[in-house]
């Protein structure tokens, strides 16, 4: 699995873990790199499947996989101890890592994540799946931004999107791949669960999301034992990208106030 590590890595730094969605690539956490490894070593990672991971997945792919390999890849790059921060499948990644690693993950931001998948947001999912088997690769490419971002910034930033499709349709991951993801997405259920979440959780969701409704926040909070949610009014399911100042602000004010969330505990 591709990992790269930036930032200071001297003794006593935290280690950020930035996990990205159903995409998988790390470059969509860019605008928040530069803000975050000013103070603390941060790992990107492309998920396996996809981007420079590049392999062919198997199938009954799950959530649980996808954690272990990330616990695993960590390990072997000597990071033992972090926090994750997770978009949407990410969040559920990093859901799952506090699950079977509460050793190793210390803290937890959730971005437009869910307990257990909404039905509007499995409607979103079934077009989309549906676009990709009968309308092709293209297609399923050119409804994304629809889901990602606002209207708004959709139509004033029409060159950066189309530069966007072009290069996501060159560097796909593949259908077989993202199916085997989007499906293990689709099952995972985190009811029965998520009071054995133990380090403390930021949510953050945007009130515009299109994709997951804020309001799947709010359950995840009411469910989780330590867990605080923040509702940004405006950028949609990707707004670390459309309003990455607000949402880079809101993260680091966290992580800064929190304390260390002790795993030996």
């Amino acid at each position: 699995m591709h990992i790269e590590l930036t930032g200071p890595a001297h003794a006593g730094v935290r280690t950020l873990v930035l996990s990205a969605g159903l995409g998988g690539l790390g470059s969509f956490w860019r605008p928040q790199m530069a803000a975050l490894s000013r103070d603390y070593q941060v790992a990107v990672y492309d998920q396996r499947g996809t981007g420079r991971s590049a392999d062919t997945l198997p199938e009954g792919y799950s959530i649980k996989d996808m954690a272990a390999e990330l616990a695993q890849a960590l390990a072997e790059k000597g990071v033992e101890r972090y926090e994750v921060i997770g978009h949407a499948l990410g969040g559920a990644i990093g859901m799952q890592m506090a699950l079977d690693f509460p050793d190793r993950v210390q803290g937890l931001v959730i971005v437009n994540g869910w307990l257990r998948l909404d039905a509007h947001t499995r409607r979103c999912f079934d077009v989309r799946q549906t676009l990709l088997l009968r309308a092709g690769v293209e297609s399923f490419v050119q409804a994304q931004p629809l889901f990602l971002y606002p209207a708004d910034w959709l139509s004033e930033n029409q060159t950066r999107i189309e530069a966007e499709d072009a290069l996501h349709v060159a560097h796909f991951q593949g259908r077989d791949n993202l199916l085997r993801r989007l499906h293990a997405l689709m099952a995972c259920d985190f009811t029965m669960q998520a009071q054995s979440v133990t380090p403390p959780v930021l949510l953050i969701c945007s009130q515009d999301d299109l994709l997951v409704p804020w309001t799947c926040s709010q359950k995840l909070e009411q469910a989780l034992p330590h867990a605080s949610v923040v509702k940004m009014p405006w950028g949609g399911h990707a707004m670390s990208v459309t309003a990455s100042d607000e949402f880079n602000l809101l993260l680091l004010n966290w992580l800064q106030e929190r304390p260390i969330h002790d795993v030996n505990a």
